[in-house]
């Protein structure tokens, strides 16, 4: 098996893991607000697999669960910053965990340049769209943490 592959695997269940963790650990049950969280997030599901099934980069299904990952990737801190922003009472280390992830996703811009000069010129839309799209989505909050 290749060591991609292990990873892959690697990060999907530690991604269940603390998706588990945060629906049924008692402690995280006692501090989540069920009336402040109110996203519809079912509906960027739905419009990252439209996305996935009109804009592939090959009609495969391989290629259609890739675009659809990219997709879904872009918009899915929406529910949280959005909530972040209804409860205006962020803590210390879920300000941090945002703005960190904020900042890794916008480096992928620096490698996305990076690689467009070093790598043959090749023009890749569908990450780099997304990219710019979820970059933008964090600008609002890098504006109020850096302000803070």
């Amino acid at each position: 098996m290749k060591l991609n592959a292990i990873l892959t695997i690697g990060f999907i269940g530690t991604s269940f893991a603390t998706v588990w963790h945060m629906r049924y650990h008692k402690v995280v049950k006692q501090t989540y607000n069920k009336d402040q969280d109110t996203f519809r997030h079912y509906y960027l599901i739905l419009l990252s697999l439209g996305l996935a099934l009109l804009i592939p980069r090959a009609f495969t299904v391989i290629e259609v669960l890739w675009a659809f990952s990219i997709y879904l990737e872009a918009v899915a801190i929406l529910p949280q910053l959005v909530l972040l922003q209804r409860s205006r009472n962020i803590d210390n280390l879920t300000g941090n965990y945002v703005f960190l992830l904020g900042a890794y996703r916008s480096l992928y811009l620096v490698n996305w340049i990076y690689r467009f000069f070093t790598d043959l010129h090749r023009v890749r839309w569908i990450p780099w769209i997304s990219g710019l799209v979820q970059t933008a989505l964090y600008a609002d909050f890098f504006y109020y943490y850096i302000k803070r």
